[in-house]
């Protein structure tokens, strides 16, 4: 039986990045990964020359973990510009971040979506994320709504802009989220410029287990995990159709819907998305601002034309436009084709019938609920020589699932070292 420092068991963000930092470490890291690519959640596939996600995905180069442990300039990305195209029952609007689209400002005023007292409420909601976000985490916590609430934020900026913006980064059209996470991801928002890479979101995991592998660290796919057996030196992995493989200590850094199947943890909570992809030889506008219908007559919460942002998603002379929807658990409310195509050309001013529909991606378990109050951080090891990792023990987000991967490396390397101190004579 083959035997290795670590195992880290799931090759998604977390996982590729806990195993690099331990490779770096000096610890010998191998990665069991059950899917045929790396990834998780994080996949891109070529169907018909069309580059399709698996679900409509943001990239924010401005997360901390971004910065620490991935090269930004190489994944090329693609920016969308900072603001939200508004469907009203009449009209357009696009809402675009002033000091990012200057020219943008008489557009937005004229809109009549945002009043006086909803500009002084917005700021007095985002202030304290902007200027002391330790100060905001340390204080209570409550839900979006009663954040909103607070803060006096009650006119069209949060109802028509707002509220169906963040129903689809959130997964949540009830605002049931925790204020304090809304509030820290929305300031990602204003300060960075969220994009995609110009071969898809799988980019950014391709990269990271790139860099693992030169740093050492074995991947191996199609390796299903089925079981872990604790022994005196350490962990058995039963592996479907294989050898079991042992270590020392074990990551499990799987999906928020497997985890309980290996560790002794309750099965997180979730919530689902649905995606849309269609194809169409003509753009229905030119807007690259993700769409959002104020008017609430339909399922999609967002939808955007993904080859006026990032033209390589889509071959050359065609467009892909995607329409996200909300997956409610046991198919409630589960949104029809002929419904997300009315809904895409009442949103897109065009006839949406005659338009290719590519792929449905339907994703139940596409981001873990970030309730109210703010949990803190969990700990990272949950059993004698296991530990987790993954955005459910930290944020919802791509800097949830790579912080915790740094994380837990660095507990790991901790308790080595305690461990050798201890261990003298």
């Amino acid at each position: 039986m083959h035997t290795h420092d670590v195992i880290v068991i799931g090759a998604g963000l977390a996982g590729l990045r806990c195993a690099t930092d331990l490779a770096r470490a000096g610890r010998d890291a191998v990665v069991l990964e059950a899917g045929d690519a790396v990834g998780g959640r994080q996949r891109t596939d070529e169907v018909d020359g069309f580059l399709l996600d698996r679900g409509f995905h943001v990239l924010n180069p401005a997360y901390p973990a971004m910065q620490r442990g991935v090269d930004i300039a190489a994944l090329r990305l693609q920016r969308f510009p900072v603001g939200v195209r508004v469907r009203r029952e009449r009209t357009v609007a696009e809402i675009a971040h002033p000091l990012r689209h200057p020219a943008s400002i008489p557009e937005t005023l004229r809109s009549g979506l945002i009043s006086g007292a909803d500009a002084v409420a917005l700021a007095r909601w985002m202030a304290p994320a902007l200027l002391g976000p330790r100060t905001m985490m340390a204080a209570p916590d409550r839900t979006l709504r009663e954040g909103w609430d607070r803060a006096g934020l009650f006119g069209t900026l949060r109802t028509a802009v707002l509220a169906p913006f963040l129903a689809g980064v959130l997964a949540d059209d009830a605002q049931s989220t925790s204020d304090a996470f809304v509030r820290l991801l929305v300031r990602m928002f204003v300060l960075g410029h969220p994009g995609l890479p110009e071969r898809g979101i799988g980019a950014l995991p391709a990269q990271l287990a790139l860099t693992a592998t030169a740093e050492g660290v074995g991947i191996r796919l199609g390796q299903r995990v089925s079981r872990l057996r604790s022994t005196p030196g350490g962990v058995e992995v039963d592996v479907d159709g294989g050898d079991a493989i042992s270590a020392a200590i074990v990551v499990v850094a799987v999906g928020p819907d497997a985890v309980s199947d290996l560790v002794d943890l309750p099965r997180p909570a979730t919530r689902g998305l649905q995606t849309w992809w269609f194809a169409t030889d003509t753009a229905p506008a030119a807007s690259a601002m993700i769409s959002v219908d104020a008017r609430g007559r339909g399922p999609i919460v967002n939808t955007a034309v993904m080859s006026n942002t990032v033209a390589s998603y889509a071959p050359s002379g065609r467009h892909l436009v995607q329409a996200t929807c909300l997956l409610r658990s046991g198919g409630v409310d589960e949104a029809t084709e002929s419904e997300v195509r009315r809904q895409l050309g009442e949103i897109w001013q065009t006839d949406a019938g005659s338009w290719h529909l590519l792929r449905r991606d339907d994703i139940p378990h596409a981001l873990p609920v970030q309730a109210a109050p703010l949990r803190a951080t969990p700990h990272a090891r949950v059993a004698e020589a296991v530990y987790v990792a993954g955005d459910h023990r930290a944020t919802a987000s791509i800097q949830g699932a790579l912080a915790s991967g740094e994380r837990i490396a660095r507990a790991i390397v901790a308790a080595d070292r305690e461990g050798a101190i201890d261990d003298r004579p």
